[in-house]
């Protein structure tokens, strides 16, 4: 303060000079605002302002008047609310249709127009609930055909390793090289045969739309007359497709033109069994005719592909319980008792030869967290694996399944989340992870066919005989990468086959070792959903657009 008092004094010691005393001649002479003549033009242009300000001015006077406006603030704020408030509907449902409150006369702001407004969102929303509730009891094809061609019975069944990181599309890791390198001779017999696979030659991939959206799960019939394929989607939509068609032969000689239009697309047929995604499908390996369909819609679906009916096989006793299911699977040996699992991380059993009670109908909660997939030992039904969103990945036996606390027979943790596991007749689990892994664990080899009912394994002794590294950033648009094994192969050596984000359909052994990288031209998306035919070297994959790829 002493260091302020002090400059302070110094500034007033100055002497100033009076205003009168100053020299006129240092002061600037004052401007003299000049009045500039307005154009034509623009005396003009403001005449039109004001007479259009006035004209404004006389409408909203006469509209006050008549109790149809209200002020800025308010309508700006109503109008905003309703935006917030009002829910988005995807697909077309019959609800009200919006009209004017203006021109029936009613004030934005009265009771009219608020009881009009709640009554048009609670009808848009019970219309979506409707719209998603499962469907109950059993309907033909008509009721569920959506496109294509209505397939009979006869024509349908017929007689009988990449680094981590950002995806470059078309980027093969896997070729003529690696092949050629190869120094044993069974392991390149059999690379030579799978990269020998090529796309079905008929259409294009960019023309086989077998579902109208995301592909979420993909079947092969075991039949081994005629590819047949199944294609489940995100809203419910089941594809089938025939693919020993033959494409019809074009004259050359026409017009261009002419040849686009007689150059027809595949035959396929598109149901509607569900009305949320079809998350997972198996054929019945007792009984072929019929396909079975789980659902996040909560139900599971047989389809009889004779007569082509379809029949709730499960679904919970009240239809207003939502517990979505994520996975399906049948053991061979038992034609009738469906397996299954949900997102809510629970596994269930039932036996449809009995009637659906609570009493019949058994389930455990064997993860905290949804699991992804599961699937039951071919040769040893008794034991599944489960993949769940809490990392683990468990083995179970369904002999010592406790209802109030299940034990599994082992466990091993991974990084990040699994995603999938699945058994092959070995006794081998392959599962795919968010850590960018495929894991191999080989507990045929430590004796699971001879495994007596309590057998345990240590975490030691339970973890992976193979790692291989593997791009699993599927992002949101991408269905989830998961491996599948062919059942029944005809060599001694396993294989399964995986989507590839660089847009190729990875085949690798149970070793580990990578035998093909299918790919292709018009392949332009990831075939994320890949499945091998039963016993025949027939690989399908299905794209987020809901196009279809094979290889044959």
């Amino acid at each position: 303060m002493g260091h302020m008092t002090s400059r302070n004094s110094r500034t007033r010691a100055v002497p100033r000079t009076p205003p009168a005393q100053r020299d006129k001649s240092s002061s600037p002479e004052p401007r003299m605002p000049v009045k500039k003549e307005l154009s034509e033009f623009e005396q003009q242009r403001l005449a039109n302002i004001a007479e259009r300000d006035a004209l404004l001015k006389q409408l909203k006077l006469e509209s006050q008047s008549s109790g149809f406006s209200t002020p800025k603030s308010a309508n700006n704020s109503a109008n905003k609310s309703k935006k917030r408030a009002t829910p988005r509907i995807k697909e077309e449902v019959d609800t009200p249709r919006r009209t004017s409150s203006r021109l029936k006369g009613i004030a934005a702001e009265s009771e009219t127009a608020k009881r009009k407004a709640d009554d048009e969102y609670e009808a848009m929303r019970e219309a979506d609930r409707v719209k998603r509730l499962r469907q109950t009891g059993s309907y033909s094809q008509a009721d569920m055909f959506v496109a294509g061609q209505k397939l009979s019975g006869d024509s349908l069944i017929g007689v009988d390793v990449i680094t981590k990181g950002v995806a470059k599309p078309y980027e093969r890791t896997f070729g003529d090289d690696d092949i050629d390198q190869t120094t044993d001779k069974d392991l390149k017999a059999l690379r030579e045969e799978m990269n020998g696979l090529s796309l079905w030659e008929a259409w294009d991939p960019q023309r086989i739309k077998i579902t109208p959206e995301r592909v979420y799960a993909m079947a092969f019939h075991p039949s081994e007359t005629k590819p047949l394929i199944f294609a489940g989607d995100k809203m419910g939509h089941l594809g089938m497709l025939d693919a020993s068609q033959e494409k019809p032969e074009v004259d050359e000689d026409e017009d261009d033109e002419d040849v686009k239009d007689d150059d027809p697309d595949p035959v396929l047929t598109t149901l509607k069994p569900h009305t949320r995604t079809i998350s997972a499908m198996v054929v019945n390996p007792s009984k072929p005719t019929h396909l079975y369909t789980a659902s996040y819609d909560s139900s599971i679906r047989s389809l009889d592909l004779e007569q082509m009916v379809s029949s709730e096989a499960y679904a919970p006793e009240a239809s207003d319980i939502d517990e979505a299911i994520s996975g399906v699977d049948m053991a061979p040996e038992d034609p009738n008792v469906l397996y299954w699992t949900t997102l809510q991380g629970a596994f269930g059993q039932y036996d449809t030869r009995t009637p659906m009670k609570d009493a019949n109908v058994l389930s455990w909660n064997l993860s905290e967290k949804k699991i992804g997939g599961f699937s039951l030992c071919p040769s040893t039904p008794n034991y599944f694996a489960t993949a769940s969103l809490d990392r683990f990945m468990r083995l179970w036996d369904l002999r010592k399944l406790s209802a109030e606390e299940p034990v599994p027979v082992a466990e091993h943790e991974s990084r990040l989340s699994v995603s999938h596991a699945a058994f092959n007749s070995a006794g081998q689990i392959a599962t795919s992870s968010y850590d960018d892994t495929l894991k191999i664990y080989d507990v045929g080899a430590k004796g699971l066919s001879s495994w007596k009912t309590g057998h345990t394994l240590p975490d030691k002794q339970f973890t992976p005989d193979t790692v291989v590294r593997h791009n699993c950033q599927t992002g949101r648009w991408v269905t989830i990468l998961r491996p599948q094994w062919q059942l029944n192969p005809q060599s001694p050596i396993q294989r399964f086959c995986i989507g590839n984000m660089n847009r190729f359909v990875d085949i690798y052994s149970s070793n580990g070792d990578q035998l093909a990288q299918l790919g292709g031209d018009g392949i332009t998306a990831v075939p994320a959903v890949a499945v091998f035919h039963r016993s025949k070297n027939w690989v399908a994959g299905g794209t987020a657009s809901g196009k279809l790829c094979l290889w044959q």
